[in-house]
């Protein structure tokens, strides 16, 4: 099954799919285009990896890591399907980078890497841009490149892990004005989703409503105000944004 969160009708609902349209707990079945979508789930910590793919590491010439590069994300940062995302005018590199998101379902500690996919509600598309002029080096993302608002889209649907039988599997792109700018697949993760369960866990308790962004494929390529992007997982949907001017480019307060 998968589910959304929505604001409509002065309100906030949880909704699911039902063929094709969302579906409100009391059988109401808004139109698309009347919605505001949110993330799907009540973000809690929101650990996001990078350089987790080789393909990726070998575009921006790094070496690869021996284990896990995880950062975190404040809640400033996350935005729904078809979110504006703000580009500051001054910037000459800034991309989208599609992730498999993972939703832990209850509470992990210490949790082996064979048991690890049992502490998994469900999937859900990230698409984490950066600003690469702001990057210090390559293991230590700073605040301005990760922490943008509005920069970390979710959605549009949470999808259940049991419709989701092998994360490791499924094909991810990115279209950009409908061009595909990025093609790859969850198969060629350094790190693995149960091993970052288990590494994660090993040192601190992880909670329901926990995400974990899983890091891009390489393909990345610059956008700028007016584009169109859109970010596709396997099994999981389409989850679009839209790059605009930054409003707050020459304001003081």
């Amino acid at each position: 099954m998968r589910h959304a969160r929505i604001a409509w009708a002065g309100a906030i609902h949880d909704a699911i799919e039902v063929n094709g349209q969302l579906r409100l707990a009391d059988g109401r079945v808004p139109a698309e285009g009347e919605v505001v979508w949110l993330p799907p789930v009540k973000a809690q910590t929101v650990f996001a990896v990078g350089l987790n793919y080789a393909d990726h590491v070998r575009e921006l010439s790094f070496k690869p890591p021996t284990e896990p590069l995880v950062f975190l994300k404040g809640p400033n940062t996350l935005a729904g399907h078809r979110a504006q995302t703000p580009r500051p005018a001054s910037v000459k590199f800034m991309h989208y980078e599609c992730e498999l998101a993972v939703v832990i379902g209850r509470t992990a500690s210490r949790v082996s890497r064979d048991a690890a996919l049992d502490y998994v509600a469900g999937y859900t598309i990230g698409n984490d841009y950066a600003i690469r002029d702001y990057l210090e080096n390559y293991y230590r993302p700073n605040l301005r490149v990760k922490n943008r608002d509005s920069a970390t889209l979710l959605g549009p649907w949470l999808t259940d892990a049991a419709d989701v039988p092998d994360p490791m599997n499924l094909a991810l792109r990115t279209m950009v004005n409908g061009k595909l700018t990025q093609q790859g697949t969850t198969a060629d993760m350094i790190f693995g989703v149960a091993q970052l369960i288990e590494y994660l866990s090993s040192f601190m308790t992880l909670g329901a409503g926990d995400v974990i962004l899983t890091g891009t494929p390489e393909g990345v390529v610059n956008v700028n105000p007016g584009d169109v992007v859109v970010t596709q997982i396997e099994s999981l949907g389409s989850l679009t944004s839209l790059i605009v001017a930054d409003p707050r480019d020459g304001v003081r307060e």
